[in-house]
C-alpha cells in the first residue's frame, strides 16, 4: 500500500460488510414468508422485511464503492485524499442515514415508494454524505494524476448523485411518478453504475495482470460507451405499461436488447486480460471473484434480462417472478461481487498481512455463486409457471402462489447456504491473520 490515506477504505468495508449480513438475514426472513406466509406477520410484515432487505442492499453496495473509491483513488491519482477527517464524517453521516431509515421502517415509516422509501430526512443525510464524498474525491483527482479509470469512476459517481435527486420528486400522478422513478433505480443500475464497475474492474487487472495500462483503458472506453448508448435509452424497457406513449414499445426492446452487448464485452475483456497477463498473482481469491464477477454478470444482467425485455414478451412476464431471478443474479454478478473483489484484494493490504485463509475465501465463493444461480434457476421455473397459470390461463393470482410453493422452498434453502457463505467470506477477510508483511512490504500490491 503506497498511500497512508488508502487506510480510509478500512472502515468502508467493515460497514458495508456488516450491512451485507443484515440484508441476507431480512432476505431469508422474507424468503420463510413465501413458505410459511403466517410467518412473523404480527412482528415483521413482510413489505417491512422486503423493503429492509433491499435498501440495505443500495446503502451497503454505496458504502461499499465509496471504500472502493478511498482505496484506488490515492494510488491511482498519486495523492493523498483530500481530507480524511471529511471521509470520517461522510460515513457517519451515511451510517446515521441508513440505521435511521432501517428503524424507521420497522415502525411503518416510510415514504412507500419501493427503493426510495427512506424519510425525507434520511434522504437529505444520505445526500449530504455523497457529495461530501464526491467534493472530496474531486478535490484528489484535481490534485493528482488523471487516468481513465479514476475518471471513469468519478464520472460514474457524480452522475449516480445527480439522478439520485429525483428521489425527492414525488408527484401525485403514478405514471408520471413511475416515468421519473426509473430514473433513479434503472439509470443508477443499469447505466452509470455501469461506469462504477467498469472503473473498478480495470483497476483490478491492472493490478494483478500485469498487462499494459494503455490496453486495459481502451477496452473500459469502449464498455462505457456501450453502457450509457444503451443504458439510457433501454430505460424505455420500464415504460411499456405505465401510460407512456406506445413508441417507448420498439425503442425500449431495442435499446433493452443492446444492454446485453456491455457485459458480454467486459467478460470478454476481463478473460482476455487473464490469459494475456500473468496469472500466479498471490492474491488468487482476488482473481476469482474479479472473473466471476464478469461472468455472473453477463447471465444475471445480460442473458436474464434479455429473456423477458421484449414487449411481446414482458406483456406476460412483467412484475412476476422472472424478474426476481433477474434481479437477484444481476445484481450479485455486476455489483456484489466486484465490492467482494476489491475487499479481497485490498484488505491483505489494508490490515498489513499476507494474503490469508484463500482457501476459506474461494469456498465461500463457489459456495455463494452456486446458491445464487441456484436460486436463480428456481426463480426462472416459478416465474415461467406463474406467467402461464396467471397470465394465460387466467387464474386468481393466490391460486396460483399455492402452487409455487415447492420453488419457494427451494429458494428459501438457496437463500441459507448464501448466508453460510456470507459467514465463511467474513471470517476469512476480518479472521486471524496467519503471517504479517514485513514493515514497508509492498510485494501483495505489485
Amino acid at each position: 500500500m503506497k498511500y497512508a490515506s488508502q487506510q480510509l477504505a478500512l472502515p468502508y468495508f467493515a460497514v458495508a460488510m456488516l450491512l451485507f449480513l443484515l440484508q441476507v438475514v431480512f432476505g431469508i426472513l422474507a424468503a420463510t414468508v413465501y413458505v410459511m406466509p403466517d410467518f412473523m406477520a404480527a412482528i415483521e410484515p413482510f413489505h417491512i422485511m422486503r423493503m429492509s432487505h433491499t435498501n440495505l442492499l443500495i446503502v451497503w453496495l454505496l458504502i461499499g464503492f465509496m471504500g472502493c473509491t478511498y482505496y484506488l483513488l490515492p494510488e491511482e491519482a498519486e495523492t493523498e485524499t483530500h481530507s480524511p477527517l471529511l471521509a470520517w464524517l461522510g460515513l457517519g453521516i451515511f451510517a446515521v442515514a441508513g440505521a435511521g431509515a432501517l428503524l424507521s421502517y420497522q415502525f411503518g415509516i416510510h415514504e412507500g415508494r419501493e427503493f426510495l422509501e427512506q424519510p425525507l430526512w434520511c434522504k437529505v443525510l444520505i445526500t449530504v454524505s455523497f457529495l461530501m464524498f464526491l467534493y472530496n474525491c474531486s478535490r484528489t483527482l484535481l490534485a493528482g494524476r488523471k487516468t481513465a479509470i479514476n475518471t471513469v469512476l468519478m464520472m460514474g459517481l457524480w452522475l449516480a448523485a445527480i439522478f439520485w435527486l429525483f428521489a425527492f420528486y414525488n408527484p401525485d400522478n403514478l405514471s408520471v411518478d413511475k416515468l421519473y422513478w426509473w430514473w433513479i433505480v434503472h439509470v443508477w443500475v443499469e447505466g452509470v453504475w455501469e461506469l462504477i464497475m467498469g472503473s473498478l474492474l480495470a483497476y483490478l487487472l491492472i493490478k494483478m495482470t500485469g498487462v499494459d495500462r494503455e490496453i486495459i483503458e481502451k477496452w473500459l472506453y469502449v464498455i462505457i460507451g456501450l453502457a450509457l448508448f444503451s443504458g439510457l435509452l433501454g430505460t424505455g424497457h420500464h415504460y411499456y405499461w405505465i401510460g407512456a406513449p406506445g413508441y417507448w414499445q420498439p425503442l425500449g426492446s431495442i435499446f433493452s436488447t443492446l444492454e446485453v452487448a456491455p457485459f458480454l464485452a467486459m467478460v470478454m475483456f476481463a478473460f482476455y486480460m487473464f490469459w494475456k497477463g500473468r496469472r500466479n498473482h498471490p492474491n488468487s481469491a482476488a482473481m476469482l471473484w474479479t472473473l466471476g464477477s464478469a461472468t455472473v454478470a453477463f447471465f444475471g444482467a445480460g442473458v436474464w434480462g434479455f429473456l423477458h425485455t421484449l414487449s411481446f414478451v414482458n406483456y406476460y412476464s412483467h412484475g412476476t417472478q422472472v424478474t426476481a431471478a433477474h434481479g437477484h443474479l444481476a445484481f450479485y454478478g455486476a455489483y456484489v461481487m466486484m465490492v467482494l473483489a476489491i475487499i479481497t484484494y485490498a484488505m491483505p493490504q489494508l490490515r498489513k498481512v499476507q494474503p490469508f485463509n484463500q482457501l476459506l475465501n474461494m469456498w465461500s465463493f463457489w459456495i455463494m455463486t452456486s446458491a445464487m444461480c441456484f436460486m436463480t434457476f428456481t426463480l426462472t421455473f416459478a416465474g415461467v409457471v406463474q406467467t402461464h397459470l396467471q397470465r394465460v390461463l387466467g387464474m386468481n393470482y393466490m391460486e396460483v402462489q399455492s402452487q409455487l410453493t415447492i420453488f419457494y422452498a427451494m429458494r428459501l434453502g438457496a437463500g441459507t447456504v448464501v448466508a453460510i457463505a456470507v459467514l465463511l467470506y467474513l471470517v476469512a477477510i476480518f479472521g486471524p491473520a496467519r503471517q504479517r508483511l514485513p514493515q514497508g512490504n509492498a510485494a501483495v500490491a505489485a
